[in-house]
């Protein structure tokens, strides 16, 4: 069974393949780690037990704290929710922003007036096994405010109205309120904490009734509880991924470029197992990076350790740099749309980008090894940092752009080249892409992770 899969070698390398037993017998040895490390074993999501009866056409409420008060009519779930109000200018995508990790806790602000016009596609996933239409398999967003919602709608991929997806995945949305006004009182105090109430008016008088997201470490509830692979036959890398909330796109986005992926927690010791592996990565993911304080310290010893190249994205980028010493910064309201410019400081560019974040890096405070390597013409917030002389790089807006444009996405070219060159290099080829005994062991997707109410465990 393995024979085949250790006579494979990329010859673009011209090296000697190693024997399938050295071979094995290290991958052996990664396999164990991963146990001792905390896998949690195969264990998969349980099924979701927040979908209540649809509650279309029921008076509904969107409640900002110490603000103003909308009153529209409800559609989804018939359930009481509050997070962080935030407000989204894509214009498209709403499958795919509602279900991407790094909207966990927040309440979505549509700016896009009509909402719902496609449907919502099936669950199918592609032939890495990722899901073709959602960033996850689950709406990860808290609630939903948009000005008008489609009943009817009309698409080839549809299966289901936003409202039935909606009341399936427990998840309140209000319609028939003023969303310009909501993004203007947001634009001038910045994102506030809100609540969708279904049927009676909410008392905002009552503090307790409003969650703050961002004292909970978000990034714990969405990242995997175990390691998982996403496998390409054809692979000539071997990736490792930190999962702080991944997106189904930045995965397939490396598969499909000839790599695989092996997918950790957000907090796994990357540092111990590097070495068996082409590059690592940083996923982008939800909430304030400084809860994260065992990804950082990883991290920074991973930079310590190895000369393997890493890349970051969005999160990832804030880890990265605060595990480089640098500092991050709270946006007033954060950058979330498919239309926003950065500058490639590198070579004068201007990419349109889609983005996602309430935090950013705080350029002045970049060591002296790293140098800015995007900011954004909006604000003048830092979007990228790149190593002076080692292969590290990373984004804070999203090259996998999905839905989004796709300006970007030469930078998953561009890791990965940066990946070959390290192996090239090396003094002692290593064949590290996944046996099929590493395939057969690990889950083939995201393990233990699925949505619950912020309270809970807070």
């Amino acid at each position: 069974m393995f024979s085949s899969l250790a006579a494979r070698l990329p010859s673009a390398l011209g090296h000697a393949a190693p024997k399938a037993p050295l071979r094995l017998a290290g991958q052996a040895r990664l396999l164990s780690r991963l146990a001792t490390d905390g896998s949690k074993g195969r264990a998969m999501p349980v099924t979701n037990m927040r979908a209540t009866a649809a509650a279309s056409g029921v008076d509904a409420t969107f409640t900002i704290r110490d603000g103003p008060v909308f009153h529209g009519k409800a559609f989804g779930a018939n359930s009481n929710i509050s997070g962080e109000a935030v407000f989204t200018t894509s214009l498209v995508g709403y499958p795919e922003s509602m279900t991407d990790p790094s909207y966990r806790g927040q309440i979505l602000v549509f700016t896009q007036p009509l909402i719902g016009n496609y449907g919502v596609p099936s669950n199918e996933r592609d032939e890495y096994n990722l899901l073709k239409y959602f960033e996850s398999p689950h709406i990860q967003c808290a609630g939903v405010v948009v000005a008008d919602v489609a009943e009817k709608y009309s698409h080839w991929t549809a299966v289901e109205s936003l409202s039935e997806w909606c009341a399936r995945e427990g998840v309140p949305v209000i319609s028939g309120v003023d969303t310009r006004e909501i993004v203007t009182y947001l634009r001038e105090q910045g994102s506030s904490l809100a609540r969708i109430s279904i049927g009676d008016e909410y008392d905002a008088d009552e503090d307790e009734g409003f969650i703050d997201p961002g004292a909970i470490n978000l990034v714990k509830r969405v990242s995997t509880k175990a390691p998982f692979v996403v496998a390409n036959p054809g692979a000539t890398f071997h990736v490792a991924l930190i999962d702080c909330g991944v997106k189904e796109n930045i995965l397939r986005s490396l598969v499909s470029r000839g790599a695989s992926v092996t997918v950790f927690p957000y907090d796994y010791p990357i540092h111990k197992v590097a070495d068996n592996f082409d590059g690592v990565f940083i996923s982008n993911g939800p909430g304030d990076p400084t809860h994260c304080q065992e990804t950082v310290y990883n991290l920074a010893r991973l930079m310590e350790t190895s000369s393997v190249p890493i890349m970051g994205i969005c999160l990832g980028h804030q880890l990265l740099a605060l595990a480089v010493g640098a500092q991050t910064i709270k946006l007033k309201y954060g950058n979330r749309a498919h239309n926003i410019p950065a500058l490639d400081l590198t070579t004068g560019q201007c990419h349109i980008t889609s983005q996602n974040h309430g935090y950013a890096v705080d350029a002045s405070t970049l060591p002296s090894e790293f140098k800015e390597y995007f900011v954004n013409l909006n604000d003048g917030s830092n979007e990228g940092m790149l190593h002076k002389t080692r292969p590290i790089f990373s984004t804070q807006f999203h090259p996998e752009a999905k839905g989004g444009p796709m300006d970007s996405s030469y930078l998953f070219d561009k890791y990965l080249e940066n990946v070959q060159m390290y192996k090239n290099n090396a003094k002692v080829y290593r064949d590290n892409r996944p046996s099929q005994l590493m395939i057969d062991i690990l889950s083939k997707e995201r393990v233990g992770v699925a949505p619950s109410s912020l309270a809970a465990n807070a």
